[in-house]
């Protein structure tokens, strides 16, 4: 056995830290709760206890793959540094005008989130240069000197600069960001044309401050999450996984932390795609829940839908457009206040409201006995019978129902206990529905026709359910959903997304300049991937955001990489029509169409994953014992039959009600669905009467 047979993936949520250690004899999994003062503790008890399981000294351990909320949390919590912003003349106001748009028309008493930098600590620059970047308005050296003073008097932890155009030119951000270092070296400076160097102000403005904002106290828990583990024996060197679905190092995480905004769910989807691509499954619904929030992404063709902006940190019930968006490669998906620890209540009308509050890990549920005194989803399922207070996590975590009923009666006291219960669970998992129809119908799909992947330590419990509202016909269970996006994490490849904007309109269409910024844009990539893939084999991914002229918006077009010549303009304008089409039914005729940005994706190319042979037969899954739980459909409490899932071997099938128990998670099979073991140790709920 050697050091790169044994690798770790390490996910970080809101309630429950996930570990998965992959070594020559198989795959071991864990869960810890999320400690929140000192989040590396957690990951050190997780990996002894996973290291324990498999009986691997964790000095062993050959590689270490991360994903955190660390970010997110940050930003939405607004525990960051104190940071300025410093921008070109006349423009300081942008990140609070923000799109001027009301994300709710009729709220007459709306309230636009603050910006993260307050108008004081927003700064000023007498420069300026064109949308081409050409010089308007030199930056002189008094300015310079000016703004240093400035900062340094503020007494700043970090420095956002986002000058106009800057992605054309960066000559005056460079400039004075080499000034504020040599005045101040342990100041951190983040400019906008490295972070996000794409048009438009708005979010680029947002990137480079998310990024400053969150830099000093993301590089300080690097930091310390490298030197424990190096105290605990594990020198393996550590990667982090990246918003967009790859993996990156940990000294680019600290420069560029806003790329790790996403970095656990984007796990989970890599989970789901791998799966997808085993099952030959070309239409998937990831759905990723688990003990603060819920994850909905779109899976086609074996890849997850991805996007190069997000908006995160929003205010107003997660409606869209009350966060702030930031320009960075993301995967594309739609997430919501819906976990095992999200707290229920009742609103001003007398109806249940489940969420987005969350008890997290601490204190809890009220069932924890922890503290909580909220009730919250996983109480209202120990209610219902859905989870063994015995086998919680293992064991690990002994629940109390006692707590769970008193929580409930005291918050809920208008309703009898079990129909407060039931209606959490209901709210909940309409909430998740009508997130997932939305979604879909965002991107043009018909729901009905996809198979949802199911994973979290949530979801198995709310799958079955949430496919009986859907319409889905058909539910994987993967092995290991419990802990699946750090599963994602060993399965993800290397990889780095450079970005520039650079605009030209296909009447003046020039390769030369196009093929020039493409060069450059590579060998930043390259640069990026070569600092962890071991000289492994790459692939390029290139992506123009094209629009008509006079569109607000672009959207994404695929192109093949390599060098571009004069009579490419038709494949651009071919490529753009049919991307155009393929999403709005129709095209645009007799307008011109335009690039405004560009983005370059090198990744280490990942092998073809085997695919999964179907069961040969079918026999009954031995029942290990009779209980009883409320079935949603028929509204009342019902016989299921408890399976092992480890019991299990491919073919053997369950009718439900049933409940299939595994250390980290349940998988509830309502009345109206089978489960059928598959090959890879997958379970396959199928509605019944259809076939799989």
């Amino acid at each position: 056995m050697t050091k790169q047979d044994i690798r770790v993936g390490v996910d970080i949520g809101g309630t429950f830290t996930d570990v998965a250690l992959d070594h020559p004899a198989g795959l071991a999994t864990t869960k810890v709760l999320t400690n929140y003062a000192n989040p590396e503790q957690a990951i050190l008890d997780g990996i002894a206890q996973a290291c324990a399981a498999a009986q691997v000294s964790p000095e062993r351990i050959g590689q270490v793959i991360h994903g955190t909320t660390l970010v997110t949390n940050a930003l939405i919590e607004r525990r960051g540094a104190k940071t300025a912003f410093i921008t070109t003349e006349g423009f300081r106001d942008v990140i609070e005008m923000r799109s001027e748009n009301r994300f709710e028309q009729y709220d007459l008493n709306l309230e636009l989130p603050a910006p993260l930098v307050p108008r004081q600590h927003r700064l000023t620059a007498h420069e300026r240069m064109s949308p081409q970047g050409d010089v308007l308005l030199p930056l002189e050296e008094a300015d310079v000197a000016r703004l240093v003073d400035l900062v340094i008097a503020g007494g700043y932890e970090a420095v956002a600069i986002g000058f106009m155009h800057a992605y054309a030119n960066d000559a005056h951000e460079v400039r004075l960001a080499r000034a504020l270092r040599a005045a101040a070296p342990d100041l951190s400076v983040s400019i906008s044309s490295v972070v996000s160097p794409q048009m438009r102000e708005l979010p680029r403005f947002n990137t480079v401050i998310a990024n400053a904002y969150v830099q000093p106290q993301v590089a300080d828990y690097l930091g310390r999450l490298v030197t424990r583990l190096r105290d605990t024996g594990i020198t393996a060197p550590v990667f982090m996984l990246h918003s967009g679905g790859g993996l990156m190092s940990v000294a680019t995480a600290a420069e560029q932390p806003v790329r790790l905004l996403e970095s656990g769910p984007a796990g989970g989807a890599i989970f789901a795609a791998e799966l997808a691509r085993g099952h030959g499954l070309d239409k998937v619904l990831s759905f990723d829940m688990g003990g603060t929030t819920a994850k909905i992404c779109l899976i086609e063709d074996g890849q997850p839908k991805t996007a190069n902006s997000f908006e995160v940190a929003r205010t107003y019930r997660f409606k869209k457009g009350s966060g702030m968006t930031v320009s960075t490669p993301v995967v594309e998906m739609v997430e919501i206040g819906a976990g095992g620890g999200s707290i229920a209540s009742i609103d001003a009308m007398g109806r249940i409201q489940v969420g987005p509050r969350s008890a997290g890990s601490e204190p809890g549920p009220a069932c924890y006995r922890r503290g909580g005194e909220n009730p919250t989803v996983t109480d209202a399922n120990l209610m219902l019978g859905r989870l063994d207070p015995e086998n919680f996590a293992g064991g690990a975590i002994p629940l109390d129902p006692a707590l769970s009923e008193a929580a409930v009666a005291d918050k809920l006291a208008a309703f009898e206990a079990t129909d407060a219960a039931f209606g959490i669970t209901e709210m909940v998992d309409e909430n998740m529905a009508n997130a997932a129809r939305v979604h879909t119908v965002e991107n043009g799909r018909d729901i009905e026709h996809f198979t949802m992947v199911g994973f979290g330590g949530g979801a198995p419990l709310h799958a079955c359910r949430l496919c009986e509202k859907l319409g889905i016909t058909a539910l994987l269970i993967p092995p290991g959903a419990g802990v699946g996006s750090a599963i994602g994490f060993l399965k993800a490849p290397f990889s780095y997304e450079a970005t520039r904007g650079f605009f030209q309109r296909l009447s003046q269409f020039d390769p030369e300049a196009i093929n020039t910024t493409l060069a450059e844009l590579e060998d930043e990539a390259r640069s990026f991937v070569a600092q962890g893939s071991e000289g492994q084999e790459t692939e390029i991914r290139l992506t123009a955001f094209m629009r008509y002229a006079g569109q607000g918006w672009e959207i994404p077009v695929p192109l093949p990489h390599g060098s571009f010549s004069a009579a490419d303009a038709t494949l651009f304008r071919d490529r753009f029509e049919a991307a155009y089409r393929g999403l709005f039914g129709r095209i645009i005729e007799g307008l011109e169409a335009e690039i405004t940005n560009w983005s370059l994706v090198v990744q280490t190319r990942l092998p073809a994953p085997r695919p999964v042979a179907k069961p040969k037969g079918e026999s009954a899954a031995p029942v290990t014992r009779q209980r009883r739980i409320y079935d949603a459909a028929q509204r009342d409490f019902v016989e299921a039959a408890e399976i092992a899932r480890d019991a299990l071997r491919p073919g053997m099938c369950a009718d439900g009600p049933a409940v299939i128990t595994e250390r980290e998670t349940t998988t509830i099979v309502t009345s109206a669905y089978r489960a059928i073991a598959q090959c890879d140790g997958s379970l396959l709920l199928i509605r019944k009467g259809a076939t799989a």
